[in-house]
């Protein structure tokens, strides 16, 4: 099985090569030619991790040892072998995905890649230094600086919107020990940060030094996208097992939405074999996939706002760029045209036979600051269930759909990662000091504290850096010399 580039003009490449160039040389993102079908009762019987070799081996079928990479990736690392837990929570089910070693949703997948990138570059026998580029909007960062720090023949280079991420969130990345590691904040938005990640892939290939090749932690990456299609399969087998539903009934996901890697994982394990109902794509106040599904037009010329739900805080959401292909059936010179229109346009508009395929697939809501803060409070009140700011968001979103099946919110991140929110969202004042506010949100409520949290407030601070969006590259250029 061979990727090719969802804008068409990049040669195919084999699986262990698109896990290392992460981006295609075009721009597009890669794809796999092909796709199986997974038998539904055999994924049943597996274990969690049984389920992530599985699904691992469809996507990347040339590596080997795939079970020794899942293994080396999650062996300790969670709270639970099982990874991803399903809460029941009044009518409905909470997928929590934040009891990994940064409390985020982003460990599922960030520590299965660099085993990945590692067992890639033998495959293809690179020797070159893999030096991973990365921009995130909170949680993508720590995960991947958890991931490589220190990983031998590889480096680490984290962008992140100056202001644009929580305090702990922050803190979390600019007190990552390692020799290979570097963290900067860009004066804007995630937006900017992406669209010069994305810039430097395609044009920094005759500035690097010798021995040095990017790559992408990224969900542009594909080696960073297939894990995520495990929680899904673990949610419903555990929904069989509890015997909440039988084995081929459907069910739906709400998901919290920025760029679109988490909800197309559900679409991809859809494709696999699972009997996925409707996939609801939550959004806060920066709307602009609500009124895409709704209406076919992607118009990122629109206010941006900052949120209590940062993460999302996105307007260009890249893995869209995957549905679209798959929409419509490898259309590469369509996908190559609408993302030009984007580019120079600010907008463009899919033709009514993809807006239909993608309305019988996808729902969507959104949910501001004040819908969020509600839906934080209510949830507590109603289930003594604490949820952070970016479940809310989804949690509002599948209070409004009006869903026939089971339905199962994920759950992204911890709510200590955003305290000061989830406090007011309680009913009370938070303290001045963001990790101060970890400890009262604990004598609120007796939620246990993240292990990984703890203390986090007393670490030393390692990375100051702040740059304009235009120094992106030449920061680059310049950290490759140390890291």
């Amino acid at each position: 099985m061979n990727y090719v580039s969802t804008r068409g003009a990049s040669a195919p490449v084999s699986p262990s090569r698109a896990v290392l160039n992460g981006i295609a040389p075009d721009g597009g993102l890669y794809m796999p030619e092909t796709l199986g079908k997974l038998t539904l009762s055999e994924m049943l019987s597996l274990s969690t991790q049984q389920m992530s070799e599985k699904i691992l081996s469809v996507f990347l079928p040339d590596f080997e040892d795939m079970a020794g990479i899942v293994a080396r990736a999650y062996r300790g690392k969670f709270e639970t072998e099982e990874l991803t837990p399903v809460v029941p929570v009044g009518d409905k089910y909470v997928l929590e995905l934040f009891r990994g070693p940064t409390s985020a949703f982003k460990d599922v997948a960030l520590s299965v890649l660099p085993q990945l990138i590692i067992a890639a570059k033998k495959q293809e026998k690179v020797t070159e230094k893999t030096v991973i580029l990365t921009a995130t909007s909170g949680d993508t960062g720590k995960a991947a600086l958890e991931g490589f720090h220190d990983v031998d023949g590889t480096g680490i280079i984290v962008f992140y919107p100056d202001g644009g991420v929580s305090p702990i969130q922050r803190a979390q990345m600019v007190t990552q020990e390692g020799k290979n590691v570097r963290v900067c904040a860009v004066r804007g938005n995630f937006d900017d940060a992406q669209t010069g990640v994305k810039w430097i892939f395609t044009h920094a290939a005759s500035k690097l030094p010798q021995g040095v090749a990017l790559s992408s932690a990224n969900s542009i990456n594909i080696g960073r996208l297939a894990p995520q299609v495990v929680y899904y399969y673990k949610a419903y087998a555990e929904l069989v097992r509890a015997g909440r539903i039988h084995a081929g009934d459907k069910v739906d996901f709400t998901v919290p939405t920025g760029n679109f890697g988490d909800i197309l994982a559900g679409y991809l394990a859809k494709k696999l074999g699972l009997p996925v109902g409707t996939l609801v794509c939550a959004s806060n106040a920066n709307n602009v996939l609500t009124d895409f599904i709704r209406t076919g037009v992607y118009d990122k010329r629109r206010p941006f706002y900052l949120t209590t739900s940062p993460s999302m805080d996105i307007l260009v959401s890249s893995n869209l760029e995957r549905l679209l292909w798959l929409l419509s059936d490898g259309d590469s010179q369509l996908i190559a045209k609408l993302m030009r229109d984007l580019s120079e346009n600010g907008f463009y508009k899919i033709p009514d036979a993809m807006l239909q395929k993608l309305q019988a697939e996808f729902a969507a809501d959104w949910a501001d600051d004040e819908a969020t803060q509600a839906a934080i409070g209510r949830v507590w009140r109603d289930h003594r269930y604490l949820c952070d700011t970016h479940t809310a968001v989804a949690w509002s979103a599948a209070e409004k759909f009006a869903s026939k099946a089971p339905n199962v919110v994920l759950s992204t991140a911890s709510p200590y990662k955003f305290p000061q929110a989830v406090i007011r969202a309680l009913g009370e004042t938070p303290s001045e000091n963001a990790f101060a506010m970890m400890d009262q949100l604990h004598a609120l409520t007796g939620v246990p504290v993240p292990k990984n949290l703890c203390g986090l407030g007393e670490r030393a601070e390692r990375h100051r850096d702040v740059i304009d969006k235009d120094q992106m590259m030449n920061y680059v250029l310049s950290a490759l010399e140390t890291i």
